[in-house]
């Protein structure tokens, strides 16, 4: 496969999906959350391709992919993951999701055990009820309306600019920054604001997060597990992730002290080298039709 990680296009289902693909090796596949895109990835992909086969799409709705009036479902998703996997010859792979994308993961293990070889869970959606509320807010009727007032296309006009005044001083950005602000261009596209209010009506209402699997935790124990939050996450708290982490027998947390939701932005190098450990000392999954069948059938 080729190391270059720009934009790489394909076609499924008469849709076009934009992703990054670098590296040789096992394989890799890196899920980002609402309103990102293949970018969160820019840092680690790299650094992962030198082991492995990495590939980051951007999801329907999402960065350069396409945009379509349809199902933004985790279910929609995790089937999205696997026709992309099998478009690009790869039969199994780490999965690896950060907030949305971590729901995505486990709904993607549920749906597809035998494609999934190890599950890593990055500050991820569908492990608790409690959210940041601009998000329940954004789940609200008439939200359609608002944000077309609120993310102006000017907007992205406005952020070059500071950008580039930033980097005229000679001072970098802050990651963290740099990905809100970017998120926050991406929703300037009125087909980009229907996609992303769809996604969070998907799994978030007012009273929280409203789709959760943890009745599901159980089947983890089949597949090597990995948690991975920061204790300064403001978007979805650290106690989701101790509360993961017990019900998922088996499974290693790891807390990167003051670091917020954007971990793989913040923090990519110590990032890959945990993630590069846990596929170094665990086994990769195979699960059988017929141990899944044992599994969901004994369960008590």
């Amino acid at each position: 496969m080729s190391t270059e990680s720009a934009p790489q296009f394909i076609s499924i289902h008469g849709h076009q999906v934009a992703y990054r693909a670098a590296g040789d090796g096992s394989a890799i596949l890196l899920i980002h959350g609402i309103a990102g895109s293949s970018t969160t990835w820019a840092r680690a992909l790299p650094l992962l391709a030198n082991n492995h086969s990495v590939v980051a799409p951007d999801l329907l709705g999402h960065g350069e992919s396409a945009k379509p009036r349809g199902d933004y479902s985790l279910g929609a998703y995790a089937s999205g993951i696997r026709d992309l996997m099998t478009a690009l010859g790869h039969e199994r792979a780490t999965i690896v999701g950060h907030s949305l994308g971590g729901g995505i993961a486990m709904q993607f293990a549920y749906q597809f055990p035998e494609r999934c070889e190890r599950l890593v869970l990055v500050a991820s959606g569908g492990l608790g009820k409690e959210v940041a509320p601009l998000l329940k807010a954004i789940s609200l009727p008439g939200a359609e309306y608002v944000l077309p007032v609120i993310l102006r296309r000017e907007l992205n006009g406005v952020v070059s600019r500071v950008v580039r005044a930033i980097g005229r001083v000679g001072v970098k950005p802050d990651p963290f920054l740099a990905e809100v602000l970017e998120s926050w261009t991406r929703l300037t596209d009125a087909r980009a604001q229907r996609a992303f209010v769809h996604t969070i009506r998907s799994v978030i209402d007012i009273a929280g997060q409203r789709v959760s699997a943890r009745d599901r935790l159980y089947l983890a124990s089949e597949v090597p597990t990995m948690i991975v939050w920061g204790d300064r996450d403001g978007i979805i708290p650290v106690e989701h992730a101790h509360i993961g982490h017990e019900l998922m027998p088996g499974s290693r947390l790891e807390i990167f002290n003051g670091v917020g939701h954007f971990l793989p932005v913040q923090e990519p190098e110590r990032f890959v080298a945990l993630l590069e450990d846990f596929i170094a000392t665990t086994e990769p999954a195979r699960v059988s039709e017929a141990r899944w069948r044992e599994i969901l059938t004994t369960a008590s």
